[in-house]
């Protein structure tokens, strides 16, 4: 006999039908308060339960789940929990290859399938004798058996909605035993192939539940607006149970709605009269007008509060459930997503459940943590990936405003449209769609449902399309590779170029919008040309945004003996086979913390644009990119800065610009009174004026800089002759510069600075030395790095030619080098020449003129690498910042004077990698405790980045604790550097942000400084005399 875990015919046994969650409250107080552990029908069963190991099911207990059975040699586990994070079997990581062999599908292993049997006692109060008990599985990974009190409830899979079993016959007053046998893998694994950690057992809630012989059993909460978008119509369509063998009459359902005030909606009550046939259902319907409610959107997430009464024959209240809706209408119209009659924008992310501890297990101030942090970096929706998410994750959406893409629990990545294709697993697809409308159809976030991910397309995806077209004609389908298929209602390309989302957009036989459902893979230092994306979204009204992959770094936390923490991804727990870090894709670090690419999106994001009119009288348009909202619930804060000194600031007066429209505003400053070398800068800033539930007050929700058309006096050269006299001193290995404080030895063999002293202080460990190479990122291992490395850019070598010295004047020491840069034994070389300019004023002045031979593809970057000695730790910047940026993802970043440790500088992606770079920078400067440092001045503007590690370091090790923090720092200044693009899983860097392999010439000027000097700023702006 063919056990149930083998069989796609077999989804469950004795499970009851889909339906909302509910909580029967026994009064209408305690709903109004909506804590479901204050309802006296209701019980959390969370916490340490009982639980045995095995690596397959043959090996576990035969008997455990009688009620005499001895457990007390048995650990005690966490539930909710995945187990392989609590100390058992083996996580695992894969993306499309199943983490089992699959020959002999729908079969599973036998013998490699790790089992957990749990036991919990539980207490069913006297009071809830004569009710319907009923106990409750939020989300069991991946099948599991239940038995109550020694005897056989039921068979659930289908990892990621509730199993629920009526136990009214199984239960007694007092002490209860329940048991549960979870398998890793069973025929449903086949549709759960999911680009995630593969993690077992009860993770989410479990709970009894106690309802009256008499009950609400589901409830669809349904508003319809009208044309104009005003008045709505409330229906509320419930269905009664009767688990009485005798026809009842006489009982009635009430309807309340209540605003965000605890205000009723309507003064009279709306009811219906309740008569069900024994052991029978009955559907009823009551319907109310609403004159223009509050309207829900992810900008104004409006809710009211839903109270459903059901009295007995007495008129005595029996059951209470509640339920948050909001009034809202989703539809398409001339190509577009329509919410409450507007196009909305898709500003999404995707988002699997994951706690870098618990892994599936998510707790609730988790979920509020992504939230909060989605909403503040200007993310108005999420998509599911690839699974129903827990239910209170759809209530925070509801409640905060996020728009939601529910996506059913169906992925078959590694065997694609087998399954679609096979009518035997109809059955299985239908299960895992229906269950998920008919629990989350009452959340107003819900706008889209999705059949699942890559899974192929074929007739078992049109069945259930159909299916929830039929039964929910008020919501959008969605499914990437259904294509233009018309059973899905939405285009949904994944990693698309722009190019081809143009292309799409411009399509005049489509009239349905196009919506990315990936793009961007943020895996480590990534996420580049945002910028261009969005430039399409708002040039096309059919291209309505999309959503990055994804949002948090799926690394499982871990502690060497030291104490250090890092995080573990494919392969580390030695699994096999695994994907190694292609579960590191997010926008935040597994903790949360936000990664570089984060500042980018909300900018890109930002609801509210400014375009310059006249910058010198300080006119611009403002132009409010909200859907709904308008522009009074944000301060504007403005300042007039000359270089990162401000000047003078103020507040406009606060803008009420309707959404979709503009203003113009003048901003009264005062025109400053221009000094040599400054540049000057308006900055504006919208804030939220009042807290809201995921930000505080003063939060900023957009802003612009504008570079000031002030023409600026011309600095005077430095004069020459008034600089202090160097000597010069040639041996055979070295020339030696001394004078001013200042000692600079050139070693000749190397064509570089070996020492340059400056009041007795080592400024350089080892001199600039050109540099091609850089510690290839996620994205440069997928596309460019074998390009690089097969043209010997990761080992390079220097080769002098020859290396001359001259004093041209007395306080000026000029040294030039001839030089080649090639890799042994390959033809594509770099010819260098390299003038060093020492001067009087202890400036040493850089210029190079470098020629590619030969067929080299693009470079990582160009510029000059050196070694600074360790106490220099404080690093000061003019540029982009403060989070490192590149050329294609710097939108996110203000130009201004930012400054921390050398160590704060290094991002620490979990896969290390090149970065902490600085775009835009004019001046860098590092310095030690007592004010005395190197500065390095653009000519013209730099790439910067500064760390304890070399690129070698960062280039070999795979986790940030196999790094070691060297003394020393490596310091880069660059002409330039390539993009990141997205191209671990999608294009490629685009060609304007790449380096090409091109003669090139620029110059970078160091000069020591100390607390006596000049300060940075002042000597970054000094001009030398030519030579």
């Amino acid at each position: 006999m063919t056990k149930d875990w083998q069989d796609p015919s077999i989804v469950g046994r004795n499970k009851e039908p889909g339906h909302v969650p509910l909580v029967p409250y026994g009064d209408r107080q305690t709903a109004l308060v909506g804590d479901r552990r204050a309802c006296a029908y209701f019980r959390l069963l969370n916490g340490q339960w009982k639980f045995s190991f095995a690596p397959n099911p043959a090996s576990s207990p035969t008997d455990f789940f009688l009620t005499n059975y001895d457990d007390t040699s048995w650990d005690a586990i966490e539930v909710p929990g995945n187990w392989q994070v609590q100390g058992y079997g083996r996580p695992i990581y894969t993306n499309v290859q199943y983490p089992f062999p699959i020959d002999d599908l729908p079969r599973v292993p036998e013998d490699d399938n790790e089992t957990g049997c749990y036991r919990c006692e539980f207490t069913v109060p006297q009071s809830w004798d004569g009710r319907q008990i009923f106990l409750l599985f939020e989300g069991v990974d991946s099948a599991f058996h239940l038995w109550v009190n020694g005897r056989e409830v039921g068979y659930s899979q289908g990892s990621r909605l509730p199993a629920e079993f009526n136990v009214t016959q199984h239960v007694q007053p007092g002490a209860n035993m329940l048991a549960v046998k979870v398998y890793r893998w069973s025929d449903g694994s086949y549709l759960e192939d999911q680009d995630h950690w593969r993690l077992s057992g009860i993770y989410r809630d479990v709970y009894l539940y106690a309802a009256p012989h008499v009950s609400v059993r589901d409830y669809w909460v349904r508003t319809e607006l009208d044309d104009d978008y005003c008045h709505a119509t409330l229906r509320v369509r419930a269905k009664i149970g009767n688990f009485c063998p005798q026809r009842i009459e006489g009982y009635s359902l009430e309807a309340t709605a209540l605003d965000s005030q605890g205000i009723a909606v309507w003064s009279e009550t709306l009811t219906a009269d309740v008569a069900v046939e024994g052991k029978g259902e009955l559907t009823l319907e009551l319907v109310r007008d609403v004159p223009n409610p509050k309207k829900w959107s992810a900008e104004e997430p409006n809710l009211y509060l839903l109270l459903l009464v059901l009295k007995d024959a007495s008129g005595q209240v029996i059951q209470v459930e509640r339920c948050k809706f909001g009034f809202r209408r989703v539809e398409l119209h001339s190509g577009q997503l329509l919410v409450n009659g507007m196009p909305v924008s898709i500003k999404g992310v995707n988002r699997h459940d994951h706690h870098p501890d618990r892994g599936k297990a998510v707790t609730v101030e988790s979920m509020i943590q992504d939230i909060r942090l989605m909403k503040q970096f200007n993310i108005n929706a999420v998509r599911t990936s690839h699974y129903p998410n827990d239910p209170r994750w759809l209530d925070l959406c509801d409640e905060y405003g996020l728009y939601v893409f529910d996506e059913a629990n169906i992925e078959s990545h590694g065997v694609w449209d087998r399954l679609t294709k096979d009518p035997e697993w109809e059955h299985a697809f239908m299960e895992r769609g229906v269950r998920m409308v008919e629990r989350d159809k009452n959340h107003p976030s819900v706008i889209v449902w999705s059949l699942g991910n890559e899974s192929g397309y074929g007739p078992n995806h049109v069945t259930l399309a159909t299916w929830i077209h039929q039964r929910d004609p008020s919501r959008l389908v969605h499914y990437h590779p259904a294509g233009n298929a018309p059973q899905v209602d939405i285009l949904a390309p994944m990693y698309p170029t722009v190019d081809r989302i143009i292309e799409m957009a411009q399509d005049e036989t489509e009239t349905r919008p196009v919506i990315m459902c990936e793009y961007a893979h943020s895996m480590g230092n990534s996420t580049g040309n945002l910028k261009e994306y969005w430039e399409a979204v708002r040039t096309y009204k059919r291209l309505q945004g999309g959503f990055i992959w994804d949002w948090v770094d799926q690394g499982i936390r871990q502690m060497t003996a030291d104490g250090e923490e890092w995080y573990a991804y494919g392969g580390d727990f030695g699994d096999e086979p695994n994907d190694g870090n292609f579960c590191i894709n997010g926008l935040v670090f597994p903790d949360r913390t936000v990664q570089p690419a984060l500042w980018d999106y909300k900018a890109i994001l930002q609801p509210v644009t400014v375009e310059p009119l006249d910058l010198e009288k300080g006119v611009l348009r403002v132009v409010n990119g909200y859907h709904f909202s308008d522009l009074s619930g944000l301060d504007i804060i403005w300042e007039v800065t000359a270089d990162a000194q401000v000047l003078e600031c103020g507040r406009l007066p606060t803008l009420t610009t309707p959404a979709g429209a503009e203003e113009t505003v003048t901003v009264p400053f005062a025109k400053p009174q221009a000094t040599p070398g400054t540049e000057y800068w308006l900055g504006l800033s919208f804030r939220l004026s009042k807290p809201t539930l995921w930000a505080d007050r003063g939060h900023e929700v957009a802003w612009a800089q504008f570079k000031l058309p002030i023409r600026v006096p011309a600095v005077s050269p430095l004069p020459v002759a008034d600089m202090p006299v160097l000597s010069l001193e040639e041996s055979e290995a070295t020339y030696v510069v001394d004078g001013g404080g200042l000692r600079l030895v050139f070693a000749k063999a190397e064509g570089t600075v070996s020492s340059f002293v400056y009041e007795g202080t080592e400024l350089l460990a080892r001199g600039p030395m050109l540099n091609l190479w850089r510690a290839p990122t996620d994205n440069d291992a997928n596309r460019s790095e074998g390009l690089w490395r097969g043209a010997g850019l990761d080992r390079l070598e220097q080769h002098v030619a020859s290396v001359v010295a001259s004093q041209p004047r007395p306080q000026v020491v000029r040294i030039a080098v001839q030089a080649t840069l090639e890799a042994p034994d390959l033809g594509s070389r770099c010819v260098c020449d390299y003038a060093y300019t020492i001067y009087g004023s202890g400036d040493l002045l850089i210029e190079m003129c470098v020629v590619p031979v030969g067929d080299l593809p693009h470079l990582p970057r160009i510029g000059l690498q050196m070694t600074v000695p360790a106490g220099l730790e404080h690093c000061t910047w003019y540029g982009r910042g403060p989070h490192e940026t590149y050329r294609d993802r710097k939108n996110g970043a203000r130009v201004g004077v930012y400054s921390g440790t050398v160590d704060d500088q290094y991002v620490p992606y979990i896969t290390p990698q090149e970065n902490g770079n600085k775009t835009d920078v004019r001046w860098l400067g590092l310095s030690n405790a007592d004010g005395l440092g190197l500065l390095a001045v653009g000519m013209p503007l730099l790439n910067a980045s500064c760390h304890h590690y070399t690129t070698q370091d960062l280039a070999e090790a795979r986790h940030t604790h196999e790094l070691t923090r060297r003394k020393d720092i490596t310091l880069n200044l660059d002409l330039a550097q390539s993009g990141l693009g997205s191209a671990s899983c999608g294009p490629g860097t685009l060609p304007k942000y790449l380096v090409p392999a091109e003669k090139v010439r620029w110059s970078v000027r160091l000069r020591p400084f100390s607390r006596d000097s000049l300060s940075p700023v002042e000597l970054s702006k000094q001009v030398l005399e030519e030579m």
